[in-house]
């Protein structure tokens, strides 16, 4: 029986496309702004939704990758981390978000295929520096979405006014 990967595969569902208890999942948030607004950065310190995206896609991607190989190869000094407004609009914001539409099924089918037990089984973390259980990299991928998700709040929001 995999009840916590179900339960994460939700959790990870849910974020995107539900109707969350904390308001507003990424597709409702989306839904409030228009595509000339994806590099605004609305204020001083605030990050762009291409940024963000660019971000979260990343992390996502290596998550896979620690998944699927036991190592990862960023850390948060990875020139990829934030990459900027002026590199994200060469790719387009289509291309921005499909790149984090894929790298989200891709995580959920990976998940899929395991079993509970695997989120006991360890991976070596390059950013910490050591070996951690797949229990850690999983829930932290679901508090960074959560966290994100709050961060486009805000520039959503500053980005109203």
């Amino acid at each position: 029986m995999n009840t916590l990967i179900n339960y994460i595969i939700d959790q990870l569902t849910e974020i995107q496309h539900g109707k969350i208890w904390i308001g507003s999942s990424y597709q409702s948030k989306l839904s409030k702004v228009d595509e000339h607004l994806f590099f605004t950065r609305p204020i001083e310190g605030l990050h762009s939704i291409a940024e963000i995206f660019s971000h979260v896609t990343l992390w996502r991607q290596e998550t896979i990758l620690k998944i699927q190989t036991g190592k990862g190869s960023k850390t948060d000094d990875c020139e990829e981390n934030w990459l900027p407004n002026e590199v994200l609009k060469t790719k387009g914001w289509e291309r921005i978000k499909s790149e984090y539409d894929t790298s989200l099924s891709q995580l959920i089918n990976l998940l899929k295929e395991k079993e509970d037990s695997f989120l006991d089984e360890k991976y070596y973390d390059t950013d910490f520096k050591g070996e951690y259980a797949y229990s850690f990299l999983i829930n932290g991928m679901l508090q960074h979405d959560i966290y994100h998700l709050g961060q486009l709040g805000i520039i959503i929001k500053y980005l109203h006014q």
